[in-house]
C-alpha cells in the first residue's frame, strides 16, 4: 500500500517543482506567477509530508485527491511557461487573460485543502475532531463522510471502539440508500469492515457484520463481498463467536444468498450449512456426540432408521421409483400416529445415532430486521466465551462453545431464527445445499420449530421447509432419500405441515400447503388424509389461500404424478368438484386458472364419475371455452378440449340423467 500511495505521489510532486522553478524565470506576470509559486510551494510541502506518511494513508481518497492535484499542477505549469516567453514580439502574441491566475489560483488552493484533509483524516482517527469537508467533496459531501468512516476502519491505530462507531455510522449509510451502500463497497469498505468483524469487541462485529449484510443488496454487491472474503469470516464466527454476533452474521447470510443465490456454495464450501443447523440444533434436539453431515461413505440418518424399522430385510423393497408406488400398498406416510407422539419419532430417530433428544422450544420473538442488540445491557456485558470440548454441551464439528446454553433466552430464540432465516436462503434452488440439509438433523428441528418454536422461526422454518421441498419435487434423488413415507423424519415434518394446514389460520399457512403440495408424489394411494384438509381450503375466503390449495391439489392430479387417478378420486370423493366449480365461475384469476386446471384433470381421469356428471362439470368446461382471458392461457389451451371431450364421450352414453 504504501509503495502504491508513493507511486502516486511521485507525478504531482515532481509537477510542483517545476511550477516553483519555471515562476522564477517569468518574463511577464511576475507578481502573479510568484503567487503561484508561493501557493505551489505549500501543495508540495504537503504532497512530500503525505509521502513521508504513504503508510497510513488512505487510498481511494488518495487517488481521487492526488489525480485532481495532479490535473490542477499540469494547469498551473503550462500558465507559467508562458509567461516565461523571451523577445518582445513573443511577449505580445503571448495572450493570458487575468482571470487565468485567479482559477488556477483558487484550484491550488483547493488542493491545499484537499490533501491537508487527506493527511488530517489519515492522522486523526483517535481525536474525533471534526475535519470539516474537503473542497473535492464540495458536490458530494456524502463521499467525504464514506471517506472518514472507511480510513478509521483501516487506520491500524484507531481503538476498537472507534472502528465499532464507524462500522455503526456505514450501516446508517446502507441503511437509508442503496447509492450509498454502492459507494461504501466502490470507496473499499468491505475490507475494513471484514477486518472488525474479526478483530473486534463484541459491538463492533455486530456492527461489521449488519453493514455487510445491508451492503449485499445485489448480485454485483455479494460477488465483490465474497471474493473479498465473508465466507472464511462468517464461518469462523458462527464456530467460535459470541452468539449475539451470530445472530446477525446469519441474518448477514440470509441476506447475501437472497440477492445473489450464487454465493450459496461458497457459504457451504466453508461449512456455513453445518454450522448453522447445529444453531438450529442446539437446545431443540441436543446430541452428545460431534455433528457432522454423513459424506458418501457413510450413512444418512434416514439409512440408520430404515434399518432400524426393518426386522427382516426381505420383508420390503425399497421403491426403484417413489412415484410408481404400488397402489396396493397401505401404509399412511403419518402412519397412526397423533400430533402428540411427534416428539416420539424425533426421540426414537435421534437414538438410533445415541443421540439425546429434546423437545425444548424457544420462547422469544425474534426479527425480520438485523438483529440489534446493542441498546441491551445484557448483551454488550456478555462475556466473550471459551472454545473449548466440553462433555455436556453440544458439539460443532469437533469444537464446542462453552456456556452456550447459559446465554440470555431472547438471544438463543434470536440465533434459532436468524439460523432458520439463512438455511431458508441457502436452500433455494440448490440440490447439494438440500441434501446435506436433509442429511443432518435440521428436518427433525423444522418439525419441533414449527409446533413449538417462537413466531419467528416457525416461519422461517415453514418457509425453508418450503424451498427445500420444492427442490426435492424436482430431484427424484433427493425425493426418494429425504422425504420417504417411512422416514420418521419426513414423518414428524409432515405432522407438523398437516396440523397447520388443519387449522387454516396461521400465517404459516401458504409455505406449508406449498410444502405438501411439492411432496404429493411421494405419498401412496392409500393416502386420504392429506387431500381432505386440502380440499375444504379451496372455500377459504382469502383468494390466496384457495389459490395454493388448488395449485397444490393440481401436483396430487396431474399426469406427472403416477397415482393420479387414486388422488383424483380422493378430491372428488371429498367435495373439490362443487368448490372447484365455484372458483371457475367466480373466482378471482390467480385462483380461476388453476382451478380449472384441476377441474380438467378430474374430467379426463375420471370422466366417469358420477359426481362430475350431477356437478354438470362438462356445462363449466363448455362455458370456460368461450372465455377468451381463460383459453389463452397456454396451460389450458391443449387441456380444455381433451377434457371436454372425455366428458362427453361418458354422458353421450347415458349419464345425461344426471344433468
Amino acid at each position: 500500500m504504501a509503495d502504491i500511495v508513493k507511486e502516486i505521489l511521485a507525478r504531482p510532486i515532481q509537477l510542483a517543482d517545476q511550477v516553483s522553478k519555471v515562476a522564477d524565470e517569468a518574463q511577464s506576470f511576475k507578481q502573479d506567477c510568484l503567487e503561484l509559486k508561493s501557493k505551489t510551494e505549500k501543495l508540495a510541502g504537503l504532497l512530500r509530508q503525505a509521502a513521508r506518511a504513504s503508510s497510513d494513508l488512505y487510498e481511494r481518497p488518495t487517488r481521487r485527491i492526488i489525480d485532481d492535484t495532479e490535473q490542477v499542477l499540469e494547469k498551473a505549469l503550462a500558465l507559467v511557461m508562458k509567461c516565461r516567453a523571451n523577445g518582445i514580439m513573443k511577449r505580445v502574441f503571448t495572450i493570458i487573460p487575468t482571470a487565468a491566475f485567479r482559477k488556477t489560483s483558487t484550484q491550488l488552493e483547493n488542493s491545499i485543502g484537499d490533501v491537508s484533509w487527506l493527511l488530517r483524516v489519515s492522522a486523526s482517527a483517535d481525536d474525533h475532531e471534526y475535519l470539516g469537508l474537503p473542497p473535492i467533496a464540495a458536490n458530494e459531501p456524502i463521499l467525504c463522510l464514506i471517506w472518514e468512516q472507511i480510513a478509521i476502519l483501516h487506520n491500524g491505530s484507531s481503538s476498537l471502539d472507534d472502528r465499532s462507531d464507524a462500522a455503526a455510522s456505514l450501516v446508517s449509510l446502507a441503511r437509508d440508500n442503496d447509492r450509498y451502500g454502492r459507494l461504501i463497497i466502490e470507496e473499499g469498505g468491505v475490507v475494513g469492515l471484514l477486518k472488525l468483524a474479526k478483530e473486534g469487541r463484541l459491538e463492533g462485529q455486530e456492527n461489521a457484520a449488519r453493514a455487510i449484510g445491508l451492503l449485499g443488496r445485489d448480485p454485483e454487491s455479494v460477488e465483490h463481498i465474497v471474493n473479498a472474503g465473508v465466507c472464511s469470516v462468517f464461518a469462523k464466527i458462527l464456530k467460535e463467536g459470541h452468539m449475539n454476533v451470530q445472530a446477525v452474521v446469519a441474518w448477514s447470510i440470509s441476506e447475501l444468498a437472497a440477492n445473489h443465490p450464487k454465493c450459496q456454495d461458497h457459504f457451504a464450501q466453508n461449512n456455513a450449512i453445518r454450522l448453522l443447523v447445529s444453531h438450529l440444533a442446539f437446545e431443540t434436539i441436543q446430541e452428545h456426540s460431534k455433528y457432522t453431515i454423513p459424506s458418501k461413505q457413510q450413512m444418512s440418518i434416514h439409512s440408520v432408521v430404515m434399518a432400524s424399522n426393518t426386522p427382516n430385510p426381505n420383508d420390503r423393497k425399497e421403491h426403484e421409483d417413489d412415484d410408481k408406488q404400488s397402489s396396493t400398498k397401505s401404509f399412511h406416510p403419518m402412519g397412526k400416529q397423533t400430533p402428540s407422539q411427534m416428539h416420539n419419532v424425533v426421540t426414537n430417530t435421534m437414538a438410533m445415532r445415541g443421540q439425546s433428544t429434546t423437545g425444548q422450544a424457544s420462547q422469544n420473538n425474534g426479527t425480520q430486521h438485523p438483529p440489534d442488540h446493542s441498546k441491551n445491557n445484557q448483551y454488550n456485558n456478555a462475556k466473550q466465551h471459551n472454545h473449548q470440548h466440553h462433555q455436556q454441551h453440544v458439539s460443532l464439528a469437533g469444537a464446542s462453545i462453552k456456556g452456550r446454553e447459559l446465554e440470555d433466552p431472547a438471544t438463543k430464540a434470536e440465533m434459532k431464527a436468524m439460523a432458520a432465516r439463512a438455511l431458508w436462503q441457502l436452500s433455494r434452488g440448490n440440490v447439494p445445499i438440500c441434501r446435506n440439509i436433509t442429511e443432518s438433523r435440521a428436518l427433525l428441528c423444522f418439525a419441533v420449530l414449527l409446533e413449538k418454536g417462537d413466531d419467528d422461526v416457525q416461519s422461517y422454518s415453514a418457509m425453508a421447509l418450503m424451498e427445500i421441498t420444492a427442490v426435492a419435487e424436482q430431484n427424484a434423488e433427493l425425493r426418494r432419500s429425504a422425504f420417504k413415507p417411512t422416514s420418521p423424519a419426513a414423518k414428524a415434518v409432515v405432522e407438523q405441515l398437516l396440523k397447520i394446514i388443519e387449522n387454516a389460520n396461521s400465517d404459516l399457512l401458504a409455505p406449508c400447503i406449498r410444502s405438501i403440495g411439492n411432496l404429493a408424489r411421494t405419498f401412496r394411494a392409500t393416502e386420504t388424509r392429506i387431500v381432505g384438509p386440502l380440499v375444504r381450503l379451496l372455500d377459504e375466503r382469502e383468494p390466496e389461500v384457495s389459490m395454493e390449495a388448488t395449485i397444490a391439489l393440481n401436483k396430487f392430479a396431474c399426469p406427472e404424478n403416477f397415482l393420479h387417478d387414486d388422488h383424483c378420486k380422493a378430491i372428488v370423493d371429498k367435495g373439490g368438484a362443487k368448490h372447484l366449480i365455484q372458483l371457475v365461475y367466480f373466482g378471482e384469476q390467480m385462483v380461476q386458472i388453476p382451478a380449472l386446471i384441476l377441474l380438467c384433470y378430474l374430467s379426463m381421469h375420471l370422466p366417469e364419475s358420477e359426481t362430475l356428471a350431477q356437478e354438470e362439470v362438462l356445462i363449466v368446461l363448455e362455458w370456460s371455452s368461450k372465455q377468451a382471458h381463460l383459453i389463452e392461457e397456454l396451460s389450458i389451451e391443449s387441456l380444455l378440449p381433451e377434457a371436454k371431450s372425455k366428458l362427453e364421450l361418458y354422458q353421450s352414453r347415458g349419464s345425461r340423467g344426471f344433468h
